[in-house]
C-alpha cells in the first residue's frame, strides 16, 4: 500500500480529482493549507507591491491506495505539470504504508 500525497493551488482541485478517476483512486482526502515563500527578489522592483513573502491559498490532497495507481497518478501529474503556464506546479509524492489495520 502506498500514501500519495499532493499539494497545489485549490484551483487545481477539479483536475486532480479527474486524474485521480483516471487511476481508480475514488476515495482521497483534502485539508485547506497555506503555502508561503519566502525568498526576496533580485531586484526591488520585482516585489513593488508585496510587503514580503508570497503566500498561497493551496491544498493537500491525499490517499491511500495500490503502487500501480499512485505511479500512473504521478505520472500523470508529471504531464499536467507540464502544461501548466503559471509558476505554481503541482507537487506530488508517493511514501510506503508499512503497516495498516
Amino acid at each position: 500500500m502506498k500514501l500519495i500525497v499532493i499539494t497545489c493551488l485549490k484551483e487545481y482541485l477539479e483536475d486532480i480529482s479527474g486524474i485521480f478517476k483516471q487511476v481508480n483512486i475514488n476515495i482521497f482526502s483534502t485539508c485547506d493549507i497555506t503555502g508561503y515563500k519566502l525568498t526576496a527578489p533580485l531586484h526591488l522592483l520585482e516585489n513593488w507591491f508585496a510587503s514580503g513573502g508570497e503566500e498561497a491559498d493551496s491544498i493537500m490532497i491525499f490517499s491511500f491506495t495500490d503502487e500501480a495507481n499512485a505511479s500512473q497518478g504521478m505520472d500523470l501529474i508529471k504531464d499536467y505539470n507540464k502544461s501548466l503556464t503559471v509558476r505554481f506546479p503541482i507537487r506530488v509524492f508517493v511514501l510506503p504504508v508499512e503497516k495498516f489495520i
